[in-house]
């Protein structure tokens, strides 16, 4: 039971890493990109990165 909120805790830091990266690339790489499409695609793939992530959090929720 331990080991299974160490993992959330871990899933959960990593969320917070990806969220504060599709907040800070682009007023700093993509400062320069004069396209809507270039922090589109990023927040694009960085959502489907979390939806990905929360599937493998919560798939086991309803099992002990």
């Amino acid at each position: 039971m331990n080991f299974l909120k160490i993992n959330e805790f871990k899933w959960a830091l990593c969320i917070l890493f990806i969220i504060f990266i599709a907040y800070i690339l682009p007023y700093t790489l993509l400062t320069n990109v004069a396209k809507w499409y270039g922090s589109f695609l990023l927040w694009v793939v960085l959502a489907f990165t979390i939806i990905i992530i929360n599937y493998f959090l919560t798939k086991d929720w309803g099992k002990e």
